[in-house]
């Protein structure tokens, strides 16, 4: 008896062993390449380091010598968070006559108020938006307008994208797992852009979408229609981008979603084919509740790389996203900020530690919301 709980003992703690040297290479790199990337940017954005160090020159006492060495960053605290986060709603009132007290109104009839930056400058703020309720005017001033406006951007970016191409993926892998001839052709072509680099892709693309040259308007004009300044507009900068976007990806959502439908047991539709279920019964009952923890994947996945939308933008609209901000994302933003215009690193850090924060929210919330449907 001894002898076989002892036996017992010892085979568990060889499977503990077993289980800890099996996670280990995971969580090493998880920990080098995700979870220390993160405290050093927290560490960083409590500081005010630049881009390139200053110097600060050094007097020897003794020699009267003087060198120069870089100067540590300066301790901030939360101030880069004060600025990127800080909003302030302004009330603004119509200008009056100061003769009769009428509410003074230009040629067209509309109201006129006092100019915006009486208000914004004095706070250090910038304009995010302005509206009327009324004659009233309401203003709202942001310490980071650009961010506010790239948090807006990569919200609708992601809630257009992910059903889309995930509708998408699901729909061609039902297609090309069909027992027809030349599937893998298919697969091939369907999966290739992926496979291209991102910045290959909106090169591509930015010629398709040039307004006097490209193939899209010219198809277009064929057809009898007027063509599009596509990324000029700021109505059609974001779709031309979302287009490109889904494109490129959708064939990394198939090719998972191929996986999945190929694990679904055949036995499965055979019954329910029995049962006198048609296609879109089978559909409904049988493939898209196997394909739960799949969904569940894709979803996250393709939330998550949406949220790092860069290489389309910077490379279509040159690193400004524009026009007038309407291409702007907060992965564009952090590096407009950290290493070209402004070149503030501590800043942009900050930038990195909110948005991780926002995006590791939503992975969280739509985690538990698919695994309660599925």
């Amino acid at each position: 008896m001894a002898s076989n709980a002892s036996s017992s003992g010892s085979f568990k703690a060889y499977e503990r062993i077993t289980a800890y040297a099996m996670f280990a290479p995971a969580a090493i790199l998880l920990t080098l390449f995700l979870i220390v990337p993160f405290v050093l940017a927290f560490v960083l954005s409590l500081t005010n380091q630049p881009l390139v160090p200053r110097l600060e020159t050094i007097t020897n006492p003794d020699t009267g010598e003087t060198t120069q060495q870089q100067a540590a960053p300066d301790y901030v605290g939360t101030e880069n968070y004060a600025e990127l986060l800080r909003l302030k709603i302004f009330t603004v009132d119509p200008l009056t006559d100061e003769d009769t007290g009428e509410i003074l109104r230009d040629d067209d009839g509309n109201v006129v108020y006092e100019r915006s930056r009486t208000y914004l400058r004095p706070e250090r703020l910038e304009e995010l938006i302005a509206f009327n309720l009324g004659e009233t005017r309401y203003l709202l001033g942001a310490g980071d307008a650009t961010f506010y406006r790239s948090l807006r951007n990569i919200f609708y970016f992601v809630i257009v994208v992910v059903p889309l191409q995930t509708s998408l993926a699901l729909l061609l892998a039902m297609l090309v797992n069909q027992k027809i001839a030349g599937a893998n052709v298919y697969r091939t072509i369907y999966f290739s852009p992926v496979v291209t680099a991102m910045a290959i892709v909106a090169v591509l693309w930015f010629f398709l979408y040039n307004p006097s040259e490209g193939l899209i308007n010219s198809f277009l004009e064929a057809l009898g229609l007027r063509g599009a300044d596509w990324l000029q507009h700021p109505a059609s900068a974001m779709p031309a981008i979302m287009i490109m976007s889904i494109w490129q990806g959708v064939g990394f959502q198939m090719v998972i979603f191929l996986a999945g439908l190929q694990e679904i047991p055949e036995a499965l539709y055979e019954a329910s084919a029995l049962d006198g279920a048609n296609i879109f019964q089978q559909f409904r009952y049988v493939t898209l509740p196997s394909l739960a923890n799949t969904t569940l994947f894709v979803v996250i996945s393709t939330t998550i790389l949406a949220f790092k939308l860069f290489v389309q933008v910077d490379v279509m609209t040159f690193g400004r996203g524009g026009p007038e901000d309407s291409t702007i994302t907060t992965v564009l933003h952090m590096v407009n900020e950290g290493f070209r215009s402004a070149q503030r690193v501590g800043y942009a850090s900050a930038i990195a530690v909110v948005f991780v924060l926002i995006v590791l929210t939503i992975s969280l919330i739509q985690r538990r919301v698919l695994h309660q449907e599925a």
